[in-house]
């Protein structure tokens, strides 16, 4: 890139990312209707606005304590939970890793056969992608339940 063009192509962005500002009037008429222009006419007055932030400032979320009607689990009981929960994820996990298997070896079926009517390889590739649309299904869903086990406490 030329080295001449660069300082102009930082003054365009830096121009580019300045605030747009811009005076408003408050226009009343003789019957009393208000309007808003940009342009100052006969009985207008400028309004002194404070600027506005186009991005909301990002604010901590306040903490509030826990009721005392708030219902409690025992540690005991939490504890129970988390074990069923970890148990019912990796049997959910098996399940998907079989299923996993069984769609990769019914795409690797699909895959070895060869119908007559089937010259144009996008006839094949038609017929293969409800397959692998299997496969695929089956590897995000193990990957979801992994990421859920790795969230267990």
């Amino acid at each position: 890139m030329n080295s001449r063009l660069l300082p102009l192509l930082f003054a365009l962005a830096a121009l580019a990312a300045s605030p747009a500002r811009a005076d408003i009037f408050k226009c009343v008429d003789g019957e009393g209707h208000v309007t808003y222009s940009n342009m100052q006419t006969q009985n207008c007055k400028k309004l002194n606005l404070d600027p506005v932030n186009s991005a909301p400032a990002q604010r901590p979320a306040a903490k509030t304590p826990t009721p005392a009607s708030f219902p409690r689990v025992d540690a005991d009981a939490q504890r129970a939970r988390d074990t069923d929960r970890r148990r019912i994820l990796d049997s959910e996990l098996a399940a998907e890793q079989k299923n996993l298997e069984q769609a990769q070896k019914e795409l690797a079926a699909q895959e070895a056969v060869r119908n007559g009517d089937e010259r144009n390889y996008q006839r094949v590739l038609d017929r293969l992608q409800p397959f692998k649309e299997r496969v695929a299904l089956h590897e995000r869903n193990i990957e979801a339940i992994r990421k859920e086990i790795a969230n267990l406490r």
